[in-house]
This record gives structure tokens, C-alpha cells and sequence, in this order.
């Protein structure tokens, strides 16, 4: 005979199903995946004839384990810990459980790659905004900006007229928790946002006075969604078939950096990494480029 849950189990699991529903507004289809996992989890600890209200670490860890021993992927397990972590913490809420749920520690994930573009690639992209409009004008000082300092799309939206330093190639930007760095700015870079200062910024502006430095025609600083939007527009223009975040530029920023020699500390400094672990997750470089310096470098290569 299969093991059973105790009824609270059962019962606490149909009103925490509510609770997503009405509470949380989660989709049927979400809640019926975390009813699912919370049932399997109910099941084990049927097994372990343990109660709702006695569950301990050590049986979450030995359902961890369980989970572990199937070979299931990294993220199915992070997912049913998870369904379980919040199923518990909403019993103990109900007052179903005297004890707050144990820590669980999921399985790290791998952080995927970003995608890298090509030289040519980049270049296609960038030339893509018409600069005969005001607008094409901002959007192509805008991108060169995003690939020539690598900078977060929150940086670049922030930034103001005075945070740039042009006859020193250099713009300061303001990253997470509000720290600042200066990142250098490449010739072309500095010559388009000239341009886009001398004309495409005025037209926009139409004398009213605004210290943002990439501006919309009502005055007001471009934001994020704008750029993510454009930046999907140009890269359709450019024939790239690959999705084209504002992330994928400063990714490509990081790459070409590397492939061209530049030093892992060098890049964390111009990327605002607090954690080099950080940069290396974003430079990743090709099979070729290592080969390359495998020839240079090894005496027996």
C-alpha cells in the first residue's frame, strides 16, 4: 500500500493553491505546476510518515536528495525546492507549522552566455539608425556609446550632458548601487555623439532644457523600453537573426576586448564587476582566438 500525507498536508496544499490563485493572481497553468511539485514532496514525506507540522531540515535534505539520485536536471530541481520552500513558508503562516521552513539550498545553475556579435556584425548594427532624422541621429550616438564604453542600459539612459568628457575620449557613468566609474570612449564614439550634441540633440529638444543627454522629442530622457524596442528594430535592418539586447553589445564589448588581448582586470574596471568571477561569465572566447595565442605563447606549440 502506497504511503499516504497526513490531511493536514492534503488540506493545507488545496487552500495554498487558492492562496496562488486569488493572492498571488498566478495563471492555471502555474498553479496546477506547483501543486504538482508540492503533491510529490507531500508523497515523500508520506513516505517518511512524517506530518506536515514535523517536517524538519534533514527531511527536506533527504528530498533533495531523492531528487538528486533521479538525475533530474539542475533547474527541475531548483524549481520543485522552490514550490516546496514556498509551501512551507505559507503553512507556517496558516499556523499549520510551529517552525519556519528549513534553509534550502538549491543547485546552482549555469548562467548562460550571452551572445556575442561579430566585428561585422556590430558594424552593420551600428550603421543601421537613418542619421538624416533627429532621432536616427541619438540612436546611432547611442549605440556607439553602448559598444565603445560596454555600459548597462540603465547607464546609458542615465546618463547627462555633463557626465561626458569628450576631449578626453571618457563619459562617467553611474552603475549599480549608485557607484560611479569613468570608462573610455572610442574615436568614433566621441565623433557621433559630437554630432548628435550639435544637431540631432537641439532638433529634439526644440530650446527646451533638459540634462538628460539622450533625449526623446518631448524633452524627456529616452528609457529603457525605448532603447530595448529601436535596438530590436535596427537589428531586424541589419539582418541579424539573433535576439540584439543592449546586453548583447556590452557582452560583444567584453569579448572583442579580450579577443584583442585586453587583461581580464582591465575589462572588470571598464564593466563595473565587483566580482571578477562576473567578467569571466561574460568572456567567453572563440576556439580560434585560443588557438591563436596557444601558438604564440607555448614554447612547444
Amino acid at each position: 500500500m502506497t504511503p499516504t500525507p497526513d490531511s493536514q498536508f492534503i488540506e493545507t496544499a488545496a487552500e495554498f493553491a487558492d492562496h496562488l490563485r486569488a493572492e498571488r493572481g498566478l495563471a492555471e497553468h502555474t498553479v496546477d505546476a506547483y501543486l504538482r511539485d508540492v503533491r510529490q514532496f507531500a508523497a515523500f514525506m508520506g513516505e517518511r510518515a512524517v506530518s506536515l507540522a514535523e517536517i524538519a531540515a534533514g527531511d527536506v535534505f533527504a528530498y533533495q536528495a531523492r531528487l538528486q539520485r533521479r538525475r533530474l536536471a539542475p533547474a527541475t530541481i531548483a524549481r520543485k525546492l522552490t514550490a516546496t520552500r514556498v509551501f512551507l513558508a505559507f503553512a507556517y503562516r496558516e499556523q499549520r507549522r510551529r517552525q519556519p521552513p528549513p534553509d534550502i539550498e538549491r543547485p546552482r545553475l549555469p548562467r548562460p552566455l550571452p551572445h556575442a556579435l561579430t566585428r561585422p556584425e556590430v558594424e552593420r548594427l551600428l550603421a543601421a539608425p537613418d542619421v538624416r532624422e533627429p532621432e536616427g541621429l541619438r540612436d546611432r550616438a547611442m549605440l556607439e556609446v553602448l559598444y565603445s564604453a560596454g555600459l548597462r542600459v540603465s547607464e546609458v539612459v542615465g546618463l547627462q550632458a555633463g557626465d561626458l568628457r569628450l576631449d578626453d575620449a571618457l563619459v562617467r557613468c553611474r552603475g549599480k548601487g549608485g557607484k560611479e566609474r569613468v570608462v573610455p570612449l572610442g574615436r568614433p564614439a566621441v565623433a557621433w555623439v559630437r554630432r548628435y550634441q550639435a544637431e540631432g540633440r537641439p532638433a529634439l529638444l526644440r530650446r527646451r532644457q533638459s540634462g538628460a543627454l539622450f533625449v526623446t522629442r518631448r524633452g524627456a530622457a529616452i528609457s529603457r523600453q525605448t532603447v530595448w524596442r529601436r535596438l530590436r528594430n535596427y537589428a531586424r535592418q541589419a539582418g541579424l537573426e539573433e535576439m540584439v539586447t543592449p546586453h548583447t553589445l556590452r557582452h560583444s564589448f567584453a569579448t572583442h576586448l579580450l579577443a584583442g588581448g585586453a587583461d581580464l582586470r582591465s575589462i572588470q574596471e571598464m564593466l563595473g564587476h565587483a566580482d571578477i568571477a562576473t567578467t569571466e561569465t561574460y568572456t567567453h572566447v572563440d576556439e580560434d582566438h585560443l588557438s591563436r595565442v596557444f601558438r604564440e605563447f607555448h614554447p612547444r606549440s
